[in-house]
């Protein structure tokens, strides 16, 4: 276990090193209140050196792009690194899993499986790194033309407290094996497996200045990094206010910015659907992590018909659930922190005022430390379509569900809140089944399921409210390089 004298400094340039300022923020463990490590509270001028290290990486002396010595690495060599780091990170996966799940107060099996998911993430990457082809275009007569993937440069990426290593695994991975030279500035509340990871990364293979990471507060570190000149592409998960102020932050520059900013993912159950099949399903898209999931399925849509068998269903299953500490490995763990725990139950508080159905609610097992940041999960039944905790992110274990009389109702239903994440669609009718997929305003779409079981090769991100740009499988590659074009005239 960690002790509450560790102390961890930024890691830049490949070396741990202490911040300007030097001063440091209390890492709390969620599950207990307590305060066990301290972090490096990094500032605008260590983003700086961070920067300045990574256009070393990239540029080397300046005179031309990618003439340092992660710009030189061929896409082949790119690749080789991150397989390694991949196995230095499954060889590792106890010890990941034991550090993200105190920090971050997800049970054990959770943050198991998040190390699992940031191994493939780099190994993923790893086999398409040598794979990112341009094109030669049919032109006039006496002209050859062809399209380059070239890295963006030096990207930055903000990465939030809820899934630390997945999104670090997501947006690293696609960037590094793209060729670009990275700072990252992870979450004050969830950070210190990324410090591990990024060591990992050096004996890997990674030279000096292609990763780094800045510790430290978002209105500081994350504000400087968003805005930084040196900066040639930023990715952002987290809320949407935050998000406009990343964009707005690197409009300043013309920096394009890939953002993820969350969801109020609809489910939508049909009376012909596999209820049972689904039940599971529906129950774990909202109390994994504790409902601290930008695609979380935190509404569940039934058919009017089977609304009451399926409430029904579904309240049995969520008495059951229990919350307790991370290392119980319960169903779920505490929330991140205390004022994210607040946050949660302000929105219940509005349920409870405003005469919504509390239909049911799981517990806090007994011995759970008073001071630790729970909160039992809760069902609401019947909410109105307007009400705001059908309508806002509560980043909680909470499932909100409505009923619907036909297609149209449904689609309405889905569609009526302004972001467009995630949708799960669940019927039998293979005719309704691409009929609503086509409909429902999302970015990913999951027909008898949800989820895919995360889908590392599955390209994620949103509409409206939910953001724009695209992460994962692919996709994310192109999002990481600028495309350039050569028209060669030959006679």
């Amino acid at each position: 276990m960690l002790q509450t004298t560790e102390r961890h400094a930024l890691f830049i340039d490949n070396e741990s090193v202490a911040p300007a300022s030097g001063e440091s923020l209390p890492v709390i463990d969620p599950s207990d209140g307590r305060v066990f490590a301290q972090i490096a509270r990094g500032s605008a001028a260590d983003v700086d050196r961070a920067v300045r290290a990574a256009r070393r990486a990239f540029d080397g002396s300046g005179t031309e792009p990618a003439a340092g010595p992660w710009g030189r690495t061929d896409a082949a060599q790119r690749g080789r690194i991150l397989r390694r780091w991949a196995d230095l990170v499954e060889a590792e996966c106890e010890t990941l899993a034991r550090i993200e799940s105190r920090d971050t107060g997800k049970p054990l099996a959770q943050a198991r499986a998040d190390a699992q998911a940031l191994a493939r993430y780099f190994e993923f990457y790893a086999g398409a790194a040598d794979k990112l082809h341009g094109q030669t275009i049919p032109y006039r007569h006496g002209y050859t033309v062809l399209t380059l993937r070239e890295p963006h440069g030096v990207t930055g990426h903000i990465i939030p407290w809820n899934y630390p290593m997945q999104i670090f695994g997501r947006s690293l991975g696609a960037a590094l094996a793209a060729g670009n030279a990275c700072v990252v500035k992870p979450a004050e509340d969830a950070c210190l497996s990324l410090l591990r990871v990024a060591q990992l990364g050096a004996q890997a293979g990674l030279p000096p200045g292609a990763l780094n990471l800045v510790t430290g507060l978002g209105g500081e570190a994350g504000q400087a990094l968003a805005g930084h000149p040196g900066i040639d592409h930023v990715s952002f998960t987290g809320s949407p206010d935050t998000g406009r102020r990343v964009a707005q932050a690197a409009a300043t520059h013309h920096c394009p910015v890939t953002l993820e900013l969350g969801g109020k993912s609809p489910q939508l159950v049909f009376a012909d659907a596999d209820i049972e099949a689904a039940l599971p399903v529906l129950v774990r898209a909202i109390v994994q992590n504790a409902g601290q999931t930008c695609s979380a399925g935190s509404r569940v849509l039934i058919e009017a018909s089977v609304y009451d068998r399926v409430l029904g269903l579904l309240a049995e299953r969520f008495a059951a659930l229990r919350a307790g500490p991370a290392h119980a490995d319960l169903d779920l763990g505490p929330l991140v922190s205390g004022r994210q725990q607040q946050r949660v139950r302000e929105f219940l508080s509005e349920a409870q005022v405003g005469g919504l159905d509390f239909a049911a609610q799981g517990a806090v097992v007994d011995g759970a430390p008073a001071e630790g940041f729970y909160q039992a999960p809760v069902l609401l039944g019947g909410v109105p379509p307007a009400h705001r905790v059908a309508q806002e992110e509560i980043f909680g274990p909470v499932l909100v569900a409505s009923r619907f009389e036909d297609e149209a109702h449904a689609v309405a239903l889905a569609n009526g809140t302004p972001y467009g994440l995630v949708a799960g669609l669940w019927t039998r009718d293979g005719a309704r089944q691409l009929r609503l997929a086509r409909r429902l305003r999302a970015g990913q779409v999951f027909v008898n399921n949800y989820g895919a079981g995360g889908g590392v090769e599955l390209p994620f991100g949103g509409v409206g409210r939910s953001g724009y740009g695209r992460e994962k499988g692919f996709e994310a590659l192109y999002a990481f390089t600028a495309l350039k074009t050569v028209a060669l005239h030959h006679g």
